[in-house]
């Protein structure tokens, strides 16, 4: 008898269209018809159909029939593409960036390359709403400081739980490459200017690689020794290490290091340093990317770009330096893709890529290092990042150019789910406008 309660809330929560948590179930079909569909991976659709099923996508084309009982979208006028993925945000780690009490980024020490990112995102951020409404269904969110950060997690941006967002984790460990920094500086634990030497940076430098060389020598003897135990359970046991497990598919090849870098030098001593330890490495950041484009190309070292709008590097940097590094990379022939490093403004990831079509590359490629690039960079180029059969309907429907920052999305899809697009922003500006006299 204690049970029929239950069961009736289950059954209208199933009638209403709800799951048991009160989230909104995936319509069996949707359409989206008469658009203009934007692939990636094809050529443009002038006017084509989508149709969604079970939160994939079931058909696409210029002649798709439209099966019976579907729910039906006549996009006439407005244009489908696949949904933007940022490559490296922190989104659902930050929540308001003055208030430490709502940063979860950052743990103490500096090697915890056992700290899972995706555990911590929190679902229910006011700032997600914000970036995917403006097109972003999928972003990386990675930890910070110390060397070795954490474990960075791709997350869809719709779900109860971080188990429903999770798309893949982890995509790798962020790594801090050490850099020289030498010369004049500020010292916040003293709130004055110092001067550092050349040699004493690159000594500083230097003794943090010894440091990280011993750390991976001795991940490969724990992971020896686990293998061999179990081979031989008469062994002694082997006492758990987290941070030395956290590192055995970075030395097997499994897991790359997103490896924070930006200076030409320390772009370099970290090619370097992943061909003496034989591990796998994304650039992230990337700033001087254009000075070291062909090696990059020469070592197949993929390139998470940005931000794109901010300043120049240095001082005797052309203004525009920021911009034009993106068609560098892709004259060399180097994949990219973009990220904002942020939380609160991730939804301007598409003009990031813009500012870089302003500036000569081509507008095909900014959408590819927006969409099927970072799928292909992170490993889920068969579930993300072009509108293809199979893959999750991670689907946006715009009003016209995505990279046009008066564009607005009519339409929003992730995991076949269509999303409200509803924000603190448009709470507050109906609140406003509505407000009695």
């Amino acid at each position: 008898m204690k049970r029929q309660p239950i069961i009736a809330i289950l059954v209208m929560l199933i009638a209403l269209g709800l799951g048991p948590l009160g989230q909104a179930t995936q319509s069996p079909t949707i359409v989206i018809k008469n658009a203009r569909i934007v692939p990636i991976t094809a050529p443009d659709i002038e006017r084509g159909t989508v149709v969604i099923r079970n939160g994939r996508i079931a058909a696409v084309g210029a002649r798709v029939p439209i099966p019976g009982h579907a729910r039906v979208i006549d996009a006439r006028g407005l244009a489908v593409y696949p949904g933007m993925i940022d490559s490296g945000t922190r989104l659902g780690l930050v929540e308001i960036g003055a208030v430490r009490a709502t940063i979860d980024t950052t743990e103490l020490g500096e090697f915890n390359p056992h700290m899972r990112a995706i555990i911590a995102i929190h679902p229910d951020s006011k700032l997600i709403p914000v970036a995917r409404v403006n097109g972003i269904t999928t972003v990386v969110s990675k930890p910070s400081g110390g060397i070795f950060s954490g474990q960075a997690a791709l997350i869809n941006l719709d779900g109860w739980t971080w188990e429903q967002m999770k798309l893949k984790a982890p995509v790798g460990i962020v790594f801090n490459y050490p850099s020289i920094r030498s010369g004049r500086f500020f010292d916040f634990s003293t709130f004055q200017f110092k001067e550092r030497s050349y040699q004493k940076a690159k000594k500083e430098r230097d003794e943090k690689l010894k440091k990280i060389r011993k750390l991976l020598d001795d991940a490969r003897a724990y992971a020896k020794a686990k293998q061999a135990r179990a081979k031989d359970p008469s062994l002694p046991p082997l006492e758990t290490d987290y941070v030395l497990e956290a590192l055995i598919p970075i030395i097997r090849g499994q897991w790359p290091f997103i490896v924070e870098a930006n200076l030409e030098r320390d772009i370099k001593s970290a090619i370097a340093f992943a061909e003496e330890q034989n591990v796998r490495i994304i650039l992230s950041g990337g700033a001087d990317a254009w000075k070291v484009a062909s090696l990059l190309k020469e070592k197949n070292i993929p390139v998470i770009l940005g931000p794109i709008l901010r300043l120049p590097q240095r001082e005797d940097e052309p203004y525009d330096q920021p911009f034009i590094t993106a068609k560098t990379l892709y004259e060399a022939g180097v994949l990219f893709a973009f990220q904002t490093n942020d939380a609160a403004n991730v939804r301007n990831l598409p003009y990031h890529a813009a500012m870089c079509v302003a500036y000569g590359l081509p507008r095909e490629e900014a959408l590819k290092a927006l969409t099927i690039n970072p799928a292909r960079i992170w490993g889920v180029a068969d579930l993300v990042g072009s509108i293809e059969v199979g893959k999750l309907a991670n689907i946006v429907v715009w009003d016209g150019d995505p990279l046009e920052i008066r564009s607005h999305v009519k339409y929003l899809f992730i995991n076949g789910r269509q999303i409200p697009l509803t924000t603190k922003h448009t709470e507050l500006y109906e609140r406003y406008r509505n407000r009695p006299e």
